[in-house]
């Protein structure tokens, strides 16, 4: 199965989402997207595809999102704001033939594995 993660190493329910795929005979694409973060559209596309809005996605204790001022700010503000920083984007998102989650807590992986 074609499986795309990502992932941030840093973080806990990031390994433990990646460690269950594994844990299912699944070996990955890790992608470290604080590294290389996805492009505005494919951002787009995966808080679309998980059902998401984009503020459900975006990381608002990150002190960057307060520096930044994105309370009230629009969806279009807030998708520029996560490509410039990715640190505001919210992990990890995991990407299958079977659909797109955002993996809080990391058992939701298992409904698209």
């Amino acid at each position: 199965m074609d499986i795309t993660i990502y992932h941030n190493a840093r973080c806990g329910t990031s390994r433990n989402t990646l460690a269950a795929i594994r844990g299912a005979g699944h070996e990955p694409q890790v992608v470290d997207y604080l590294a290389h973060p996805p492009s505005r559209e494919q951002l787009r596309e995966m808080i679309a595809a998980a059902g998401l809005g984009v503020r459900d996605a975006i990381r608002g204790k990150e002190a960057v999102y307060a520096e930044l001022g994105l309370d009230g700010v629009d969806d279009e503000a807030l998708l520029d704001a996560m490509v410039a920083h990715p640190i505001l984007i919210n992990r990890p998102f995991v990407v299958t033939p079977k659909g797109v989650r955002l993996c809080r807590p990391f058992e939701r992986v298992h409904e698209i594995l």
